[in-house]
């Protein structure tokens, strides 16, 4: 297949979402297929609007792959006929995040447009799937294919994780770029009051919204919780490993989450995650089992969550013996992308 794949910026962007456009690259590319990578330029939504007086679709196709957080820059090219199918991968929707309802009801109107010409789905979650189809007026070839989670190979071992259990003191873990929608203010309103001897790392990416990173940086500060948080920005693979094999507990408690990669990887470490319920992390964390569901902004919750872990050292032992259970029952890559490219081939 000669397939095209439009992307903002470099497909190396650090990102769960821009991790699965990724792997799904190599892998399609592995199997023999021609893969042209289209990127656009990152600008604000505005700017990208005005993308539809340009940007035309690429000649010579079999099938197009647009990622849907590209969706202001493509509607007027994906209007009328198209020369190929168009599929729409779609990690979740702008308009699903938490923010002002005047401004997701703007940002609804111009993805439901976008949404409507295209030919079909990937949807990394169940959840993604459902609110999608919601906006349409009819359904359309769609395939659910789980993000990739296993970059770091097989879980550890259950005594590994038994063992680790038991150390005095609790290690937190926070993994993703700190942005607004991560909820990382939520997670150190949680400490603030927080008496537990414990230690929280904070991995990703301090650029993708430096004014939110720099105030997040000054509470730590005005808090005095420098000597129980610190900053890591992004680390490569191997640096990153041995903080979740350092970790007692994974916790993104994100606004929103098309489905929540980070949760599986800490899975396979024996990391119980906490996330929140708007989104798809309910498809991987079952609340009370392998980690804890909380409201979007309930740090209360949280911060009670965090002592009961700290002090029931055999509760920490056995969600975490359950998360990794989690993970090992997740689908490999290989078999997720493949059906992928099985779909690809039936719409062509």
């Amino acid at each position: 297949m000669k397939i095209g794949f439009v992307i903002y910026g470099p497909l190396d962007t650090l990102s769960g979402g821009y991790l699965y456009d990724r792997k799904l690259v190599e892998y399609l590319r592995a199997q023999g297929d021609t893969v042209e990578i289209i990127s656009l330029p990152w600008r604000n939504y505005s700017a990208h609007l005005t993308d539809n007086l340009s940007f035309k679709l690429p000649a010579d196709l079999d099938i197009l792959i647009q990622d849907e957080l590209n969706h202001p820059s493509l509607i007027a090219a994906n209007s009328g006929k198209h020369p190929y199918p168009i599929i729409s991968l779609v990690h979740h929707l702008r308009c699903s995040e938490l923010r002002p309802k005047w401004q997701n009801d703007l940002y609804r109107v111009v993805e439901n447009k976008y949404l409507q010409n295209v030919d079909g789905f990937i949807f990394n979650s169940k959840t993604t799937r459902d609110v999608v189809n919601s906006l349409l007026e009819s359904s359309k070839p769609e395939v659910v294919a789980y993000p990739p989670t296993d970059r770091f190979g097989d879980a550890i071992s259950e005594n590994e994780i038994t063992k680790r259990s038991k150390t005095n003191e609790l290690r937190i873990l926070f993994l993703g770029n700190i942005i607004e929608r991560k909820g990382l203010n939520i997670l150190l309103e949680a400490l603030i009051p927080s008496i537990v001897d414990l230690q929280l790392d904070i991995v990703g990416s301090l650029t993708t919204e430096p004014k939110y990173a720099k105030k997040m940086r000054e509470r730590v500060m005005d808090k005095g919780l420098t000597s129980k948080v610190t900053f890591h920005s992004s680390l490569d693979n191997e640096f990153l490993k041995q903080k979740l094999l350092q970790s007692h507990a994974l916790i993104v408690p994100s606004s929103y989450e098309g489905f929540g990669i980070v949760y599986l990887e800490g899975m396979g470490f024996g990391l119980p995650a906490i996330g929140t319920t708007a989104g798809a992390a309910g498809e991987i964390i079952e609340h009370g089992k392998t980690g804890y569901l909380i409201k979007p902004n309930d740090h209360e919750t949280l911060a009670s969550l965090i002592a009961q872990l700290a002090s029931d050292r055999d509760l920490l032992a056995k969600i975490s013996l359950n998360a990794r259970k989690r993970y090992i029952q997740q689908p490999s890559w290989n078999e997720t992308a493949g059906r992928i490219r099985a779909f690809l081939r039936s719409m062509i």
